[in-house]
């Protein structure tokens, strides 16, 4: 996360220069954003008013998401971090680990615990607690995104209260930027765990910074000062209360009037509003994006044809224009110009043509295209399927449908893989974990199904390269074979925020855009 206090008409000139990070120059608001980074020393004490953007199904750590789109805050609250890395450096920060380290090129790892830890109810979080969540995680009957991540680790061995052995189901040097970025991150108690979820939910416990008062579904959750937290003094805050707002003018209205301090966000053009109201942003930059992934385990996209067709129709800006007014940024290749890794390699190349010649040429063979388009029920998804739908209504041969589902039903979808075309994401700093995770054959998360030898291959590659060198040319195979094989259609460029009122300070932000509020604290 970079915090800069540069006005928007110097951040939009420096970024501009940069064309991959914007699609209109002038109207895009800079990824780079201002913020309040100066306020000064913590105070303690306080209330603070946040706003987040997913509502939860459950307080189990295996149900909630860890991105600021999903339970980030919350997570981060009731069950703190054992690791945390800086998305400027990507260098690991230890919080209740104090290491997670291979010495044989990512086969095995060793977690080391700071001694003493427990829980809010006073059992111990030590390397059988961590086992036992991490466990949970890779289990299937347990569903969750994170398995994505756990499904990684083959098997875990306690060696003693605060040493955990970790062998890997294949070697992953970068590992540990893949598991900041889900649930395994969260350790909760077993003992509370194994009451069952309707007993968890009334009394979740962790080891976080905050523990749960009271938890009114679709309104409010209110939170309290843990004051057995490794950390002290931290948290600064007394409270912390969390409201549930899925619309991004809600979001921004709410905090202009003054009705928060804190507010997740994802919508470029609520950002742009958002400093010329005086607030104050910060939003990590990521390398990939936001895809409509096609499902090619089944009809109509195990068919090529279809999912080229499909990437050549949709008018990419039009999507912007509708989801973003314009201000938001559409990748144009995977890597921004200032990775290692960049290549000039185009992720789309509209055609309407040849997109209309596929769609005919698939109604001859007797395969006219239908599809559904499952999507969350956020308004800026929603709104992205309902223009694709509305320009794909302009060709023949073509028809789609919109399904609209909460986050529980899409979470189960994707795990399921129950979905023609669904929103997925894949964003990343240091590339590995993202993409290993989301494209390659034997990856849990790889919601598309695409299996392909060469993309496999490449993606392991770039995993354990030794040199800067290795891992370019690895990753450069990696854009050609997704430009060439159309798992998804890369639309938008992600914008992991937070907007924070004149008197709220202290975001610090790792992963997907998940904040620390331990780090929050509030003047007068």
């Amino acid at each position: 996360m970079i915090r800069t206090r540069r006005a928007l008409a110097a951040t939009l000139a420096a970024v501009c220069s940069v064309a991959v990070f914007v699609s209109a120059c002038g109207t895009s608001p800079a990824e780079t954003t201002g913020t309040s980074a100066d306020a000064g020393e913590p105070v303690a004490g306080g209330v603070a008013r946040a706003i987040v953007i997913g509502e939860p199904r459950t307080l189990d750590p295996a149900g909630l998401g860890n991105s600021w789109t999903r339970q980030s805050l919350l997570g981060n609250a009731l069950y703190g971090t054992l690791m945390i890395e800086d998305p400027s450096t990507l260098d690991m920060k230890f919080t209740m680990a104090t290491d997670f380290s291979t010495v044989d090129g990512g086969s095995t790892f060793t977690l080391k615990l700071r001694p003493g830890l427990t829980f809010s109810d006073e059992t111990p979080l030590d390397a059988a607690a961590v086992k036992f969540n991490w466990d949970r995680l890779r289990d299937p009957a347990n569903p969750s995104d994170s398995i994505r991540q756990a499904s990684q680790v083959a098997s875990t061995e306690v060696v003693d209260a605060t040493t955990l052995n970790v062998v890997m189901a294949a070697p992953s040097p970068v590992f540990p930027q893949a598991l900041v970025t889900g649930a395994m991150n969260w350790i909760a108690s077993p003992t509370a765990l194994q009451k069952g979820q309707a007993a968890f939910d009334e009394n979740p416990v962790g080891a976080g910074p905050f523990t749960l008062t009271r938890w009114t579904r679709q309104d409010v959750m209110e939170l309290k000062k843990n004051p057995r937290y490794w950390d002290a003094p931290k948290p600064y805050l007394d409270e912390l209360t969390l409201r549930t707002v899925a619309d991004a003018t809600q979001r921004l209205n709410t905090m202009i009037a003054g009705g928060a301090d804190f507010a997740m966000e994802t919508n470029w053009a609520s950002l742009a509003q958002a400093q010329d109201a005086g607030l104050s942003t910060d939003t990590v930059s990521f390398g990939g994006g936001l895809y409509m992934g096609m499902n090619v385990r089944r009809a109509p996209f195990d068919d090529e044809r279809a999912r080229r067709a499909v990437s050549m129709a949709v008018d990419l800006e039009a999507v912007n224009t509708v989801i973003n007014d314009g201000k938001g940024v559409v990748p144009q290749t995977l890597f921004p110009e200032t990775s290692p890794f960049f290549s000039d390699i185009p992720l789309t190349t509209p055609n309407k043509e040849t997109a209309q010649k596929l769609f005919d040429e698939l109604a001859a063979e007797g395969k006219p295209l239908s599809f559904t388009f499952t999507t969350y029920a956020l308004p800026e998804n929603k709104a992205t399927a309902e223009t694709v739908q509305a320009q794909l209504s302009a060709f023949k041969n073509v028809s789609m449908d919109i399904e609209v589902v909460d986050a529980a039903t899409g979470n189960s979808r994707n795990a399921t893989h129950d979905f023609d075309m669904i929103i997925a994401s894949a964003l990343f700093q240091d590339p590995d974990a993202a993409l290993w995770t989301a494209f390659h054959s034997s990856s849990q998360g790889n919601i598309t199904g695409i299996s392909d030898q060469q993309l496999t291959g490449a993606l392991d590659a770039g995993r354990v390269g030794k040199t800067i060198e290795e891992r370019r040319a690895a990753y450069e195979t990696v854009q050609k074979r997704l430009v060439a094989l159309n798992p998804g259609i890369w639309y938008a460029k992600s914008a992991p925020s937070v907007i924070t009122a004149k008197n709220a300070h202290g975001v610090v932000m790792y992963g997907f855009g998940s904040p620390l509020p331990e780090e929050f604290w509030m003047t007068n």
